[in-house]
């Protein structure tokens, strides 16, 4: 995969990896553009990140106000239900910061699911008033099973063209099975895509994605067509991944 892999130690300075580079990416989107869009992603990785954020020096240094927050993927829940992914970025990020709640474009999972991708692919086209928005940072995760986003093995929605946003069926974890997810075509435009994976228990998968045959799994297929692609993982997660690799991706951090 041509790729940037990044290794750092531990959760932590994970987190403190990826708000150096959140806030980077946000300093250099607003004053250049006007704004910065970043899709968020739910999960335990993003949690700690989300907390760093929401305290200072990076409350005081990301321009909040030219912030645009939307999200990878969400459940189709109520948006204070506890599995909801905005609920997630509502109490460790969004409750802590001035942000202009014009500026946080949630994925309405309390809609019958069609009917949230639906809303969710208009204001994307409102917001970037085009068929095609182009997101300054998107943050995705790493299941075990290789999806990403709401992305998953064998999952129709990998090869819409179309549509930004879909409604997507999957069982994973014993967590609400009807979703709504980005698509490929919104996700590989824009300007930086950065995976976040920690833990062993992801080890076994990191190594499949980044020296597996390319193409099988749904996050081989997240490659930015003109974009930054960098892969941030802490060592337990990089702990299968070949010697070589290993020392690549060290020099990278």
């Amino acid at each position: 995969m041509d790729a940037q892999v990044i290794v750092v130690p531990d959760p932590a300075a994970l987190a403190a990896k990826a708000a150096e580079r959140f806030a980077a990416a946000a300093q250099e989107a607003a004053p250049s553009r006007g704004r910065f869009g970043v899709a968020l992603s739910g999960g335990s990785t993003p949690r700690a990140l989300f907390r760093v954020l929401a305290s200072e020096p990076y409350q005081g240094q990301i321009p909040w106000a030219q912030t645009h927050i939307f999200w990878g993927d969400e459940r189709c829940v109520p948006p204070n239900d506890p599995n909801s992914n905005y609920y997630l970025a509502h109490e460790t990020l969004l409750g802590h910061i001035s942000i202009p709640p014009e500026n946080i474009h949630r994925i309405r999972g309390e809609l019958e699911p069609e009917a949230a991708a639906r809303a969710y692919d208009r204001e994307l086209q409102d917001v970037y008033c085009g068929p095609r928005p182009r997101f300054d940072l998107v943050l995705l995760g790493l299941g075990r099973d290789g999806h990403t986003a709401s992305l998953f093995p064998g999952s129709p929605a990998l090869h819409e063209a179309e549509q930004l946003a879909v409604a997507v069926q999957a069982e994973y974890e014993d967590r609400p099975a009807q979703r709504v997810t980005l698509t490929l075509p919104a996700i590989k435009t824009a300007r930086q895509v950065l995976f976040l994976v920690a833990g062993a228990d992801k080890s076994e998968i990191v190594r499949a994605v980044l020296e597996g045959p390319g193409g099988q799994l749904p996050a081989q297929m997240v490659s930015p067509t003109a974009g930054r692609f960098v892969w941030l993982l802490d060592a337990a997660a990089a702990s299968q991944l070949t010697a070589n690799a290993q020392l690549a991706a060290a020099g990278l951090g």
